[in-house]
């Protein structure tokens, strides 16, 4: 079987193309243009390197961008105290605090202290829960690149069986909503799942997100199915992602290589959310 490249490189230039022409319309009409401000703890390199990126393409969009980076040592009080000012600050329309942080903070608290309507990560307990209940809510970025990355393509998602490999707050609950909303029948599996690749084995949609090297094997995959690869990790010095790419390849419709797949819509679908805050903000 031929199967096709889902370029998240491509589809991610088209959403921030959008983006840009829609801020240059509104700072004409309004004035005003998104703020989106990172707020990084520590030095850790893949952190800092994510975060430039960040503000790099926050930049070229037409966004307001700044970075906080405070000490690695910094006491929770100072770091809430700095997300209340940001909180506060009406020029201020996205907040986003690079995880993860120092053991020494609590990482939920600080999630919970971000004013909901500045969350543009979409993981404030109340953006979670407006998720599950299919509301009109800013959606974790990750999956909303998945999603992104599916229309664009035009692959169906309404009657097609979705099995996700992972149960993370951050991809697999939320991807499993919202392929829900769409109508999509969805299984979640896990690492304590006992009969994986038989269900593995039954899905139209695949995505696996489990932080694992080439996990998922040619004989895992139906013969046509779709498979989204969340997975980024070093191995002998080069990125690879939890799919057996090379050996799933023949066997696929469409697949996200790795990089260039799921990873550049991760930062479009975060200028995304940072515009919708802001149209909300200033419609308010």
């Amino acid at each position: 079987m031929m199967s096709k490249l889902i370029d998240g490189k491509l589809v991610g230039g088209v959403v921030r193309e959008k983006i840009k022409k829609e801020v240059a319309c509104l700072l004409e009409k309004m004035g005003q243009k998104p703020n989106l401000t990172v707020i990084i703890v520590g030095e850790n390199p893949a952190s800092l390197s994510y975060v430039k990126s960040k503000h790099k393409f926050a930049t070229e969009v037409g966004f307001e961008s700044q970075t906080i980076l405070l000490d690695a040592n910094v006491s929770e009080e100072v770091l809430l105290t700095t997300i209340m000012t940001l909180n506060d600050d009406e020029f201020v329309h996205g907040i986003l605090v690079q995880l993860p942080l120092p053991t020494h903070i609590d990482e939920q608290k600080i999630i919970r202290s971000i004013a909901v309507e500045k969350d543009v990560d979409g993981f404030h307990p109340e953006q979670v829960g407006g998720l599950s209940l299919g509301l009109d809510t800013l959606a974790p970025c990750t999956p909303a690149g998945i999603i992104q990355l599916l229309n664009h393509y035009d692959i169906p998602i309404s009657g097609r069986h979705a099995v996700i490999i992972g149960r993370s707050n951050i991809v697999g609950k939320p991807i499993a909503q919202m392929l829900l909303k769409l109508d999509a029948t969805v299984t979640i599996t896990h690492s304590r799942t006992a009969n994986l690749t038989e269900l593995t084995r039954m899905a139209d949609i695949l995505i696996v997100a489990i932080g694992s090297p080439r996990f998922l094997a040619a004989e895992m995959v139906k013969e046509g199915a779709v498979v989204i690869d969340v997975g980024i990790n070093r191995e002998a010095g080069k990125l690879v992602g939890d799919v057996d790419y090379e050996a799933v390849l023949e066997r696929v419709s469409y697949i996200t290589p790795v990089p260039g797949g799921v990873g550049p819509m991760t930062i479009a679908m975060l200028l995304a959310n940072t515009l919708e805050a802001f149209k909300r903000q200033i419609k308010d």
